[in-house]
């Protein structure tokens, strides 16, 4: 049964079944080995996924291979497994893949988790990237609707596990040698709509324009459902005229907080606590991997009053994109850098 027909029967059902079925659905995911949750053959063998290769939903099962389930598509007549094109793809010691996410969403470091497992702290460091890069920041978002605030923030330029050139390495904690914004710095813009729907995404290196805002959110506003509320930033202003869109801006320079049901109090408050997350939990991260824990954290935040949080991770890391998107980081981070 596809997704959109599997969805239609639920609904269809009265608030009571669908409740009882919520329960049942929860009791029989918790019953299940984690070994079996961090693959898609569940998906695959409902009937409920796709080809890897083109995308098709008709495939049949086509033998086992090193004990992974393997299918034929009907479409490419390609084969793949259970584990083709995420983030397991290819990966010595799966056994312990359970106890590296158990271990990953507590927040443990790589030198615990690499002691713990008995697994080289590089191995440990290559999983974890992988993971956050199942992550996407594209996945599962929902328009941004009502009252939306956005604002950037900076992170200093970080190299952290590189080698550097052309300047001497820095303490972390450092500071930057430029006086205001430069391109020492990362611009992250954060938008968060009142009902928290989240948005982070790494911008440009110094100052924004109205090009990185429409990059980030361009696709998740829409003209007389979104109203957009941010600083007195130029590019804010331009950007909602482009789209069509109520604004209001917040001047925080002539003593600004609050203009009736408008201000950025919510945005600057999730500033301050994924600055305090990256700094206390990493020691800082490297900004080529940045995007990818701030992809973390927005996961992080919408699973954190889940009873079953580490089921509801597994699920959002088990995507037929994830490698792609890991072999993407170094490009992504080399356009970055190029606007120096």
């Amino acid at each position: 049964m596809k997704i959109t027909k599997l969805k239609e029967s639920i609904l269809s059902l009265s608030i009571q079944d669908r409740e009882d079925l919520l329960k049942a659905l929860s009791v029989s995911l918790e019953e299940t080995p984690l070994s079996d949750q961090v693959s898609r053959r569940h998906i695959l063998d409902n009937k409920m996924g796709s080809c890897p290769h083109c995308s098709h939903d008709k495939y049949v099962r086509f033998g086992v291979d090193k004990g992974s389930q393997r299918y034929k598509c009907k479409s490419c007549k390609r084969s793949f497994t259970e584990y083709t094109g995420t983030w397991l793809a290819g990966l010595q010691g799966k056994d312990v893949v359970s106890s590296y996410l158990k271990l990953m969403i507590e927040e443990k470091s790589l030198d615990k988790i690499s002691k713990t497992l008995k697994i080289n702290k590089k191995t440990a460091f290559d999983w974890r990237h992988k993971i956050l890069a199942s992550l996407n920041n594209d996945d599962d978002q929902d328009d941004f609707t009502g009252i939306t605030e956005s604002d950037e923030t900076f992170f200093l330029r970080s190299e952290k596990g590189m080698e550097v050139k052309g300047r001497k390495s820095r303490k972390r904690g450092g500071k930057s040698k430029k006086r205001g914004i430069s391109n020492d710095q990362v611009a992250v813009i954060v938008t968060q709509d009142r009902k928290l729907t989240l948005d982070l995404s790494v911008a440009t290196l110094g100052r924004i324009g109205k090009q990185d805002i429409e990059n980030a959110i361009g696709k998740r506003v829409k003209k007389d459902v979104t109203i957009l509320c941010s600083d007195a930033h130029h590019s804010y202003k331009g950007f909602a005229k482009d789209n069509e869109m109520e604004f209001h801006s917040i001047n925080a320079s002539k003593g600004e907080r609050v203009k009736g049901n408008y201000h950025i109090q919510h945005v600057n408050s999730t500033h301050n606590r994924i600055k305090k997350w990256i700094e206390n939990t990493f020691w800082g991260v490297s900004t080529k991997y940045l995007q990818q824990y701030l992809n973390w954290y927005r996961i992080k935040e919408s699973i954190k009053s889940r009873n079953d949080r580490v089921n509801a991770f597994i699920e959002k890391t088990i995507n037929i994109g994830a490698l792609k998107h890991f072999h993407q980081i170094n490009a992504n981070y080399q356009k970055l850098i190029t606007t120096l």
